[in-house]
């Protein structure tokens, strides 16, 4: 959802607010349930509305008069340019057009902030609920949605100390799986390039990488994971970082597709040769992965199939709200192309 939109719209009921010296849900309340507002609140609500010659936005009549659902839905993604991500938004929308719901699209950039400010504009929105792939588990933005009845279902990230309905997928089983087949193809110094640590899918895919080397009897070793935030120009940094020491990793895992396509960038700068002169496993199967030279070995996640759960969770609380929460954990696949030094491993998917 464009930025234009929440100025278009959101900052007139902010200006009340703080001109009255209350929330912008105390604001909304005045306007659409007065009665559940003290006489002294929404006296001065009341004022500062005549003072400052607010108008009722359509949000507001549509707060005031509202009798049933919207079929509106808020899905609020991490990273717009995230190929994953993307995919997942499909998902949800082909199940969303499906039942008569549209799909309002926001992109938070990985900031907390952005993020509870668009919860907030959905919110206004009256939103029936909100699929979140939430930046910082969304915190007094997620209990105000909570508390206006919106129901939430968290995609691909476990929020901490939330528990809701939740789409996930086995990622200590995905970096494990990729782990083990270059153990398998005879490496034993294999660097891991980590997304952000304070987000669950990067600490368990780290989890993943050390289990499937203690596992084989290999020590885990700290210089060889290098955290990042993401984004393609972190997986160069540091894919450049770990590969130019003098010890250089034989292997190289990079946790998403985005920080593969920057130790692609990394590796070809610095005239090394996949995979003769290191190996390399990306994450996420996307169309280039088929056509680089050479092809690349993948943790290919369900990506659609996360964003079609998430929907049909959604659908079935606002059906049902009292119904016990859902976690849903899909599984990843390894498919092995020659980018990690083999056509074939037992058990895997050839391309």
């Amino acid at each position: 959802m464009p930025d234009q939109a929440h100025n278009d719209e959101a900052p007139r009921l902010h200006d009340v607010a703080r001109a009255a010296g209350v929330s912008v849900s105390t604001v909304s309340r005045a306007i659409s349930r007065p009665e559940l507002v003290n006489a002294q609140t929404l006296d001065r609500v009341q004022r500062v509305v005549a003072q400052t010659g607010f108008r009722l936005s359509r949000v507001a009549r549509r707060l005031r008069t509202r009798r049933g659902p919207t079929n509106l839905i808020g899905l609020l993604i991490p990273d717009i340019q995230n190929p994953f991500f993307a995919e997942v938004a499909r998902g949800v929308e082909d199940v969303a057009q499906a039942h008569g719901y549209v799909t309002m699209l926001a992109n938070s950039d990985e900031d907390a902030a952005r993020e509870s400010r668009f919860l907030d504009v959905m919110r206004d929105e009256s939103v029936d609920g909100v699929i979140l792939p939430a930046v910082s588990g969304g915190g007094e933005a997620v209990e105000r949605l909570a508390h206006a009845r919106i129901p939430v279902v968290y995609v691909d990230r476990r929020p901490p100390r939330i528990t809701g309905d939740t789409v996930v997928i086995d990622n200590e089983r995905g970096a494990r799986d990729a782990t083990e087949h270059l153990l398998g193809l005879g490496h034993r110094r294999i660097a891991f390039i980590q997304g952000r640590p304070d987000l669950s899918t990067s600490r368990e895919r780290l989890a993943g990488y050390r289990g499937a080397l203690e596992d084989a009897g290999v020590a885990y070793e700290p210089a060889l994971v290098g955290a990042g935030d993401g984004r393609q120009a972190s997986g160069d940094d540091l894919a450049r970082a770990l590969l130019g020491t003098q010890a250089r990793p034989t292997a190289l895992l990079a946790g998403n597709s985005l920080m593969t396509m920057g130790a692609l960038t990394a590796i070809h700068s610095m005239g090394l040769r996949i995979p003769d002169d290191v190996a390399l496993i990306g994450y996420d199967d996307m169309p280039w992965a088929q056509v680089v030279d050479p092809p690349l070995t993948v943790v290919r996640q369900p990506a659609h199939a996360i964003g079609r759960r998430a929907m049909e969770l959604l659908l079935r609380r606002v059906a049902d709200p009292a119904r016990e929460a859902q976690l849903v954990a899909l599984q990843p696949e390894l498919v092995v192309r020659r980018s990690s030094g083999a056509l074939s491993v037992p058990g895997a998917a050839q391309r």
